[in-house]
């Protein structure tokens, strides 16, 4: 099984064009299998910490929720 290797570089090089087409994959959800799904998905959150002006309008395909420890 390949292992997903993110860079920085390679998220540095992304435009919202290539963004909003991430977006519209996981969007569709129609992946020939789950890891390629899950592998869109944390792309999406790996930008949405090192650049999060590209994600924001796509933060609801992450699911995010902040949690209480308390």
């Amino acid at each position: 099984m390949a292992t997903l290797s993110i860079s920085k570089p390679d998220i540095a090089a992304m435009t919202p064009a290539d963004v909003a087409r991430l977006a519209a994959r996981l969007e569709e959800d129609d992946y020939p299998n789950a890891f390629d799904g899950l592998n869109d998905w944390h792309l999406l959150r790996a930008l949405a910490f090192q650049r999060p002006e590209l994600v924001e309008p796509y933060l609801h395909l992450l699911d995010l929720e902040a949690y209480d420890e308390a």
